[in-house]
């Protein structure tokens, strides 16, 4: 094929809108993708939660990563490339028509007035009569036929193309978080640290606080936690330690980067004994809740289950209220992969696991669950949000119109007037306004006397 003809199929297939509006839709799906599969986990974890074909089409097809992989950034060049093409070959075309001449009486919005005057006299007073209205005046000349173009609001024919505009800011946004950005979250126990790997930072976690408010409802007694705060020391890039409050819904901003109060909850320090002797490669471990703790020689494994902060001293089982008065754990015990059972036990008494086996929880600690994100391209997309709605409403609610007008002579010293209105919403939403613009046209220049046509006086000489 000839590069003219590669060229129009090019133009063809990007500026069409189904083509479009089907990149849109692929670009729904994988997006809908990552947020379906949890992003950035090793191979083992899918493997884990998915069945085996599912897990190898995610890996294979880079799901795992879906907003890095190849797809996501194609489709997005896909869908500004469309963008382009149907911006600067549809929509500019549409909106931003050239000045041409038209069939008056081919458009449905078209009038005919019989005015007195000559052809220069009658197109003076209605190029007067629409700029005291506010239109914008343009004449060009055709073949030697002059014509009046009057415009209103010709810069909201722009307000597509700044829609558009708008999109590809908060694309370019987004770009920008997939190439330098990044998100995860981590857990931190009451006195130990941990650093961030993407930064670098390091917070340390002092202590933990959280606040319980029981309220009476009409199903009964509900524990409702209202606040929890982490007293933190961190250290970013200058190396500087510096105490900081983390709290929900008061982010910190560490470098640049963003951490947030997510959860809580409560570590477990297990002492494992054999034969009565402790286990030191076993003891002094602690657990966070779903992490086990395999017995070595034997197939069998413990995971702690729960963290139960109060048990009901009636019952022996666990309290709603999640404040600690008599904590205690839940226990699973495991042969291999198959349950052996549970058991709630009390803090500083133990379970038998049998072979002269034996597991202590011995003390608690809080952690403070902690999100972070860095996201670079906020600011773009932010001015890219507002960019595309100013682009919205200067589409929706201004109406960009314009008006052709032809003046003929006639040989009775009268002149005829065509005039044709075209707007980009279409003809019925201008229709009243047109016919009101023509009476009030029609009612001016009527009344107005033709101007005095100057004849020079014989000059007498003296």
């Amino acid at each position: 094929m000839s590069p003219r003809a590669l060229y129009d199929d090019f133009i063809r297939t990007f500026g069409n809108v189904l083509f479009a509006v089907a990149l849109f839709a692929v670009w729904g799906v994988l997006t809908l993708v990552g947020v379906v599969v949890e992003q950035g986990k090793d191979a083992a974890f899918y493997a884990a939660t998915y069945p085996a074909p599912i897990a190898r089409a995610l890996l294979r097809l880079d799901f795992d990563n879906v907003y890095h992989s190849p797809w996501y950034v194609g489709i997005i060049g896909l869908i500004l490339t469309s963008l382009a093409v149907c911006t600067f070959k549809r929509v500019i075309p549409a909106r931003l028509p050239p000045l041409r001449p038209v069939r008056v009486e081919a458009i449905p919005l078209h009038a005919t007035l019989h005015l007195r005057g000559t052809a220069s006299e009658v197109r003076a007073r209605i190029e007067a009569f629409f700029t005291r209205r506010g239109w914008q005046i343009r004449k060009r000349s055709f073949g030697g036929v002059e014509w009046t173009f009057a415009d209103r609001h010709n810069w909201a024919r722009r307000g597509v193309l700044v829609a558009h505009m708008g999109f590809v800011i908060i694309a370019a946004g987004t770009t920008l978080y997939w190439w330098k950005g990044f998100s995860g979250e981590t857990v931190v126990l009451t006195g130990d640290a941990v650093r961030i790997p993407q930064t670098g930072a390091v917070l340390s976690l002092r202590s933990f606080r959280y606040v319980i408010q029981p309220t009476m409802t009409k199903s009964g007694l509900v524990y409702q936690p209202i606040d929890y705060v982490s007293s933190l020391v961190v250290t970013g890039k200058d190396g500087i330690p510096q105490p900081m409050t983390l709290r929900v819904n008061h982010p910190i901003n560490i470098d640049g980067t963003y951490y947030y109060q997510s959860s809580y909850g409560f570590g477990v320090r297990f002492l494992v004994t054999h034969d009565g002797r402790p286990v030191p490669a076993l003891s002094d471990q602690t657990l966070l809740e779903g992490q086990m703790l395999a017995i070595p020689g034997v197939q069998r494994s413990v995971e702690f289950a729960q963290f139960v902060p109060t048990i009901d001293r009636t019952t022996g089982r666990p309290s709603p209220d999640p404040r600690v008065n008599d904590p205690g754990v839940i226990l699973e015990v495991f042969e291999g992969n198959q349950p052996l059972g549970a058991a709630l036990v009390p803090m500083k008494t133990w379970i038998d696991l049998g072979d002269g086996w034996r597991i202590i929880p011995q003390a608690y600690r809080l952690f403070s669950g902690i999100q972070y994100r860095y996201d670079p391209g906020v600011p773009l997309v932010g001015i890219g949000a507002f960019v595309l709605l100013a682009g919205l409403v200067i589409s929706f609610y201004f109406l960009p119109a314009r008006l052709y007008v032809r003046v003929d002579d006639k040989a009775d010293g009268t002149c005829t007037v065509g005039m044709a209105a075209t707007t980009v919403k279409g003809y019925d939403i201008f229709d009243g306004a047109f016919r009101e613009l023509v009476e009030r046209l029609r009612a001016e220049l009527d009344a107005q006397p033709p101007a005095p046509v100057l004849v020079p006086a014989e000059v007498t000489p003296t």
